[in-house]
């Protein structure tokens, strides 16, 4: 009982109503004010009006700082999509709303080299997580292997054996068992300096460290050198696989003292519920901490870059949130009624057709998509050709085989096989029912980025800088400027638009 009054109590001081307070203000209230607050969706203070985030376009590399609708409302999306219509957006900066210039950027490389040129991480795409909130439209930070954000001088943040606590908002569906899915305090080196140098919030299916019941994902700490879900460094049977669309995760320590807490973030009828709540691991390194204050996402603290998974809002504290304050939050959260919209747009796909896929470039007007063997190419295709070319050259639409928004398109001559990407080339491959063979046959149709009227281009779902490109007449997922020779951003509008017509066969 006592419980429930403080946190009922502490919703009567804070505000009147559940909405009109953010996140930060309510942690404020209790004691344990915000350092580091980060949203590309919302404001999480009720006064911000700033600049939530902001976009780098393709098409000249000009920037635009995105804020809220209104002050602690949600980010307006119409100005990125206006802003980045007919081309490619990144997500280059994501603003801290603290006040203390907490700001994340491009991660730079540290004992794993980041995929870019010049040792950096991956930016995101800057469309690659829509939803809304409360009817209306925003977007998440879509974090693909390889992608990573950074701040390594943070001013306030907690080091050495200092409380803090943090939360941050998931996609729940959108994981992996690579190292790091991670958001929190991190080595300001960009390496491994040991035990108990990270205390960040870690989300996928990792089990080289932890785990927790069933197959995954789970919510557990990174604290370096171990991911873990309790106690006991191997297994805690009381943290629960995640299934929810929207989920909310918390971390938080102070001296010998540490938990692991997290609820459905759409849920309204009830609190954060606790998974871990005691001592730190027995192991030596981790009590006393030797935090070190930097803030990452999606990357762990030596920038292993293996992970994925998507964010929304997270932010960290000075000081041990009481129970209280987190469940005061978590109804701030649900009440800002986080949902799923569309990742489609342009023409659409009928599931079940037989369709065509003809180049738009200049040079290849006569060419479709099509395969040899396991390998996707264009070849001029005409409906006199070969039958067998006719059919390598029709593609029966499916669901989504990883995300069943966007579609999949199987052979014709070969049932059962799909255009799947494999290290960025196009192939035609039978689907083995994995996880991985899933996603990366999954593609999002939109509006072509080139010129040609009524053209599609395809994000690949998994990594939605990339589309379907044609390039030297192969297949590839390409992005608009990369390290690879077919990310040319040289005709590359043009080069991933196609012309969806009736198949051949």
């Amino acid at each position: 009982m006592a419980s429930k009054l403080s946190f009922l109590g502490l919703l009567a001081a804070t505000t009147t109503s559940i909405v009109s307070a953010g996140p930060c203000d309510i942690y404020a209230s209790g004691g344990t004010p915000c350092i580091a607050a980060h949203s590309t969706t919302r404001a999480l203070y009720s006064s911000f009006s700033g600049s939530l985030y902001q976009v780098k376009r393709g098409s000249d590399n000009t920037t635009l700082n995105i804020g809220p609708l209104s002050a602690g409302g949600v980010a307006n999306a119409g100005a990125q999509d206006s802003f980045c219509a007919s081309t490619t957006c990144l997500i280059t900066i994501i603003y801290d709303q603290s006040g203390r210039n907490n700001h994340l950027t491009q991660a730079p490389g540290g004992a794993f080299r980041g995929p870019e040129a010049n040792g950096y991480d991956n930016l995101a795409s800057a469309i690659g997580a829509p939803v809304t909130l409360n009817g209306q439209k925003a977007y998440g930070v879509f974090v693909s292997p390889g992608t990573g954000y950074r701040n390594n001088a943070v001013s306030g943040s907690a080091k050495g054996d200092q409380a803090e606590g943090m939360y941050a908002v998931l996609d729940g569906t959108h994981y992996n068992g690579g190292c790091c899915f991670d958001y929190g305090n991190a080595e300001t080196s960009s390496t491994d300096t040991g035990n108990g140098h990270m205390e960040a919030i870690y989300f996928g299916d990792n089990t080289v460290w932890g785990s927790g019941s069933g197959s995954g994902p789970w919510l557990m700490a990174d604290l370096e050198n171990g991911l873990f879900s309790g106690a006991n460094p191997k297994n805690n049977p009381a943290d629960p696989s995640i299934s929810a669309r929207f989920f909310t995760a918390a971390v938080k320590g102070t001296a010998n003292l540490w938990a692991l807490r997290g609820a459905d973030a759409t849920s309204t009828g009830g609190s954060l519920t606790t998974y871990y709540s005691g001592a730190r691991p027995s192991v030596s390194g981790y009590n006393p901490m030797s935090k070190e204050g930097a803030i990452i996402l999606g990357i762990g603290g030596d920038n292993s870059i293996g992970a994925q998974g998507t964010f929304y809002e997270g932010v960290m504290t000075t000081g041990y949130p009481s129970d209280a304050t987190e469940n005061a939050v978590q109804a701030n959260i649900a009440a800002a009624r986080y949902a799923v919209t569309s990742l489609v747009s342009g023409p659409a796909l009928s599931i079940g057709s037989k369709v065509s896929l003809r180049a738009t470039t200049s040079c290849c007007t006569t060419r479709y998509i099509a395969h040899s063997g396991g390998t996707v190419n264009t070849q001029v295709v005409t409906s006199s050709s070969a039958a067998a070319l006719r059919q390598q050259a029709t593609w029966t639409v499916r669901a989504g085989l990883g995300y069943s928004g966007c579609v999949s398109f199987e052979s014709v001559d070969t049932p059962g096989s799909f255009i799947r990407h494999y290290n960025f080339d196009l192939q035609v491959a039978a689907n083995d029912g994995s996880k991985q063979f899933r996603e990366d046959a999954t593609f999002c149709p939109q509006t072509g980025l080139g010129s040609a009227g009524g053209g599609s281009s395809f994000r690949a779902w998994g990594y939605p800088t990339r589309y379907i490109r044609h390039y030297n007449n192969l297949g590839e997922i390409a992005s608009n400027g990369g390290v690879h020779v077919f990310d040319s951003p040289s005709l590359f509008n043009d080069d991933v638009t196609f012309v969806v017509g009736a198949g051949f066969a």
